[in-house]
């Protein structure tokens, strides 16, 4: 138990860190203008055009870092730092969101094994938290609720293992159009790359804290299990 806690406070500290140096690297790299001039909504549609992709939008949304692709309105959504700005940072996010929408356009394995798990998680997401507090509440006279919790705890850590090829390849195919394309410099390429890294680290971090706490979970059932 004292080392499924340790473990968790590790995480969380590595996850505050993770998630700072994302933003600060953001706002580094916001600051570098990018030379061709650029902007990231810009980028985003000529990477679309030039993977032969034509029915998918792309529209600026609110807030910092919410930048994301939506496949079932085939949206690529950009926060307004990225679809106004003109930044490396800008380049950066938008290709790599865009490089989601390569991903769906190409039937992407990953991916379409992700969004079939939506509906899944959505179900999962809204209901472990209570069924596995009742399997503890419950653990002395049945330890079935928790059983049934802890499987919905694994099908959310699942799903935040397989979002990690995908977020790499997300990434990979951006770094490459934008370096084959011309759309940045090598100088600016390396701001781009370690940029695209802090922002998989996030979900790196993620999925290992998903899987510590999916543990110490399992280590409670099985405690319970052992005293039957």
């Amino acid at each position: 138990m004292l080392g499924a806690y340790v473990i968790g406070i590790i995480v969380m500290l590595v996850s505050l860190f993770v998630s700072w140096r994302l933003k600060s690297k953001f706002n580094e790299y916001s600051q570098i203008g990018l030379s061709n001039g650029l902007s990231g909504a810009e980028i985003a549609q000529k990477m679309l055009n030039e993977n032969n992709i034509y029915d998918v939008r792309v529209v600026s949304v609110e807030g910092m870092l919410t930048d994301h692709y939506n496949p079932q309105d085939k949206t690529v959504n950009l926060s307004a730092d990225v679809y106004y700005g003109r930044s490396v940072a800008a380049a950066a996010v938008a290709a790599h969101e865009c490089g989601h929408a390569v991903q769906h356009a190409t039937a992407y394995g990953p991916l379409k094994f992700r969004s079939t798990m939506v509906p899944v998680l959505s179900i999962a997401s809204r209901y472990m938290q209570w069924i596995i507090l009742l399997g503890i509440l419950m653990i002395n006279t049945s330890i079935l609720p928790l059983a049934i919790g802890v499987g919905l705890f694994a099908v959310t850590t699942l799903f935040s293992f397989i979002t990690l090829p995908v977020e790499f390849d997300a990434s990979r195919r951006a770094l490459a159009w934008v370096q084959n394309r011309g759309i940045v410099t090598q100088r600016e390429y390396g701001y781009a790359k370690n940029a695209l890294w802090w922002a998989a680290m996030t979900y790196v971090v993620a999925a290992i804290g998903s899987l510590a706490t999916l543990l110490y979970y399992v280590s409670i059932l099985m405690g319970a299990r052992r005293s039957d």
